[in-house]
């Protein structure tokens, strides 16, 4: 594809490797012709499951037993918000910059157990903070401006913390621990490269405990013979969302080789360095572009932005546009070159 278009939209979806492809195929040619029963067919689902957590635990600076591997990043802030004790008079804190996947769960929350939802600038949410709050939900990385959250003036805070990785996790460098996140949600679909219906939840080791498993599954368990009395893994693998296919593992697992080949430090640095030329560009070029951060996404203001992805669609860029924002939006990867964004800046 990416000899075809300058696939810019890895917010949405990330590219697909050719070799992740093929380890797709190939691993459900297998299961074609083996069949899917006995022993041996489930000690290779779960030891490429076990795999999986691992590479992504090491992708956020995290412990195995931290990771739930879930469908999407809505699935872990969902598996939070509704698993923590909240309490009607519980404030939970966002951003006035929140994707659906965030604000269809917080108001679910609302209702569901009568907490008090606030919504505060992006980067004001630090100072925003008050007695009441009990979490602050909120974006590792905008997704409409590409703003990064201000992570170390809310260390300093007394509320949980949750972030939407969505835009953070391979587009970025996450140490969970680093940005003081007690739960930190994130897509395997986009900047990542794998399949669709995958997603990651870390969960702080210490943090566990205070999160009741709203999905309980075959694989939430530690003991399958005593699936009636739940005896769950004492870890994060009681959050997990059933059994993730093996061809679907089989790609994520390529496409994080591919990645990892490539050197994360390079990936993560050539496409940061990416966004700030191609933002740089507009800018020269008179076109207003959405104040943002250290990240892999830009954005500008167009006067109708789902008519400017079409145009811009026709000549071979893809990028897209962010509702009820007047924005469109382009998702840099490392895999972008010059050439590709120039003509972006040319044609916006």
């Amino acid at each position: 594809m990416l000899d075809r278009v300058a696939y810019l939209n890895a917010g949405t979806d990330g590219p697909v490797p050719r070799r992740a492809a093929e380890a797709a195929v190939e691993r459900t040619r297998i299961e074609a012709e083996h069949g899917r029963a006995g022993e041996a067919h489930m000690d290779t689902v779960t030891g490429l499951i076990a795999r999986l957590r691992a590479r992504v635990a090491d992708l956020l600076g995290a412990r195995e037993g931290e990771i739930a591997l879930t469908h999407s990043t809505t699935d872990g802030l969902n598996t939070v918000l509704l698993g923590l004790d909240l309490r009607a008079g519980d404030e939970v804190l966002t951003s006035d910059e929140e994707h659906p996947g965030l604000l269809a769960p917080l108001a679910h929350a609302h209702l569901h157990s009568g907490i008090e939802v606030r919504v505060a600038p992006f980067d004001e949410l630090a100072q925003a903070v008050g007695p009441r709050t009990r979490l602050v939900a909120a974006s590792h990385v905008s997704w409409v401006s590409g703003r990064v959250l201000d992570t170390a003036a809310l260390r300093s805070t007394e509320a949980a913390l949750l972030l939407d990785g969505a835009q953070g996790l391979g587009a970025v460098p996450v140490d969970v621990r680093e940005l003081g996140a007690d739960f930190y949600a994130a897509s395997g679909q986009k900047w990542l490269c794998g399949p669709d219906a995958s997603g990651y939840l870390y969960v702080n080791e210490e943090r566990i405990a205070e999160v009741a498993p709203s999905w309980l599954n075959y694989m939430s368990l530690a003991d399958a013979s005593r699936a009636a009395q739940l005896h769950l893994h004492p870890d994060a693998r009681r959050f997990d969302l059933g059994l993730m296919p093996a061809p679907a593992t089989a790609w994520a697992l390529a496409s994080l080789d591919v990645l990892a080949e490539a050197g994360w430090a390079w990936v993560h640095e050539r496409a940061r360095n990416l966004a700030a030329t191609l933002a740089r560009q507009l800018a020269e070029r008179g076109v207003a572009v959405a104040p943002r951060g250290d990240s892999t996404l830009v954005a500008w203001q167009g006067a109708d932005p789902e008519a400017d992805v079409d145009r811009l669609a026709d000549a071979g860029l893809v990028v897209r546009a962010i509702p009820g924002r007047g924005l469109v939006r382009a998702s840099v990867g490392a895999w972008s070159s010059e050439e590709e964004l120039e003509r972006l800046a040319a044609a916006a």
